[in-house]
């Protein structure tokens, strides 16, 4: 294997390891004295480490460990230096040890929710704590996150290390909250760990979404299991149900939208865990738990397809107010039960999702609603609701969601030229290669004079 190869070989390794274990890494090495700065300073030096002496000298067996062996000792000598000493204040604690040779992060525990209770913290700004989990947790760069939350990239960064210094001044703990504490902190925590699934990581390449899909899963579960809390239970439930389809939204390099996907590719056992969370999410003290059905479409309806949800049968109305999440997983697990039952309960989907847009008002909502109404009602019902939605929202113009939604309606009255105007604007809106052609083929279907489903 020539230096070339090797060199590529190192750096794939690295990339990985950045993808799958950055933010379990910086969990680990910013816990002792909550200095999210400098342990992300000590990780970059390591994983540069890794770049220089990998072609070299090997993978070693456990990167991770190496990774954490290499930037805990980075942080040892910080510690030790003339110049922390200097700075550091007097209840600093003791110094670190120095770490084994080869350290197990694994045989370590995760301390990622630790973190992201930490940028929830109410000493951090609310608008920034989602943001920060997102780069801390998951390892998103603050120029994705930016573009995510449309603010400018350098307001973003100044923003991000702003609460890092925050956290490191305040002297926030690392510990996961008590009881009394999880009411104010929660809700960003679950955000955060939304967003990094739902989010439209333009750009991304598919390893990287793949990554951030299932690090918000693994981190969704964790919480279920640590604060099985009804809202946490459902957006536990709400990725599950997600991820459980992700093998069939795309085959072949082809987009296939959710009503012609092939419920064989969807993950059964997913679906039956996420079922089983939505039961516990539902069930309140001394009440039978039954099967709940679900739903597939979330508030924000997915990109370049029909903003609608799917079929199952409403479940037993949640204990005390239901929260978005609940929601959001009923609405899923609907879509979910067509594997079950071949069909979608779409009534079902009209009652819950105007149970989410009370709860939840968000334009992805609205236009959902609109597609399921469709359903229910007829294409022109669905167009009348989109035409409210368009002039009551302002952004409804530069909508994708809205845009996919209307043309699709639009084929289905049987208005061929103005669903073909309108499938030239959704794909103008839209990024995604293999979406644009699933946009194009629908749009070159109605000139023909076919009729879409």
């Amino acid at each position: 294997m020539d230096a070339l190869t090797d060199h590529a070989d190192a750096r794939a390794v690295a990339e990985a390891a950045a993808r799958t274990s950055y933010g379990r890494l910086l969990a680990l090495l910013a816990a002792r004295d909550g200095d999210i700065q400098r342990a992300e300073d000590a990780l970059g030096e390591a994983f540069e480490r890794a770049l220089r002496h990998w072609p070299d000298d090997g993978v070693p067996h456990n990167p991770d460990g190496w990774l954490l062996t290499v930037a805990r000792n980075r942080l040892r000598d910080l510690y030790r230096s003339a110049a922390h000493r200097t700075t550091a204040p007097p209840d600093a604690g003791p110094e670190p040890t120095a770490p084994p040779e080869d350290v197990d992060p694994d045989a370590i525990g995760d301390r990622r929710l630790e973190l992201m209770f930490v940028c929830a913290h109410p000493a951090v700004e609310a608008g920034i704590r989602t943001p920060l989990m997102l780069q801390t947790v998951l390892g998103v760069e603050a120029t994705d996150i930016a573009a995510a939350f449309a603010v400018p990239a350098p307001t973003m960064a100044q923003r991000l290390v702003r609460a890092k210094r925050r956290i490191r001044d305040a002297r926030i703990p690392f510990r996961i909250p008590g009881r009394d504490e999880v009411p104010g902190r929660l809700p960003p925590v679950l955000e955060a760990v939304y967003g990094a699934y739902a989010i439209d990581w333009r750009g991304a390449a598919p390893e990287v979404r793949g990554s951030l899909t299932g690090d918000a899963l693994t981190l969704a579960l964790l919480l279920a299991d640590l604060l099985p809390e009804p809202e946490v239970l459902g957006l536990a439930a709400l990725l599950c149900f997600s991820q459980a389809r992700a093998g069939a939204r795309e085959v072949d390099g082809a987009f296939v939208p959710l009503d012609e996907q092939d419920v064989a590719r969807w993950d059964a056992g997913l679906i039956e865990r996420g079922e089983a969370l939505l039961r516990r999410s539902l069930a309140g003290p001394g009440r039978p738990v039954h099967p709940a059905s679900s739903a597939e479409q979330s508030a924000e309806p997915p990109a370049g397809q029909p903003a609608e949800p799917p079929a199952g049968q409403p479940a037993e109305p949640p204990v005390g107010p239901p929260g978005r999440f609940r929601l959001e997983a009923a609405i899923q697990s609907v879509h979910c039960a067509r594997a079950r039952t071949g069909r979608t309960d779409w009534p079902a989907l009209v009652t819950l999702h105007r149970a989410l847009l009370r709860v939840a008002p968000t334009l992805g909502g609205r236009v959902a609603l609109a597609a399921v109404v469709a359903r229910v009602d007829g294409a022109p019902a669905g167009l009348a609701a989109l035409d409210e939605v368009a002039a009551a929202e302002p952004a409804a113009g530069r909508f994708q969601p809205l845009w996919a939604t209307r043309a699709h309606l639009l084929a289905e009255a049987g208005d061929a030229d103005a669903a073909r105007a309108a499938y030239d604007k959704v794909r103008s809106l839209t990024t995604d290669p293999a979406l644009r052609e699933f946009l194009a083929l629908r749009s070159a279907a109605v000139a023909q004079g076919h009729r879409v489903r």
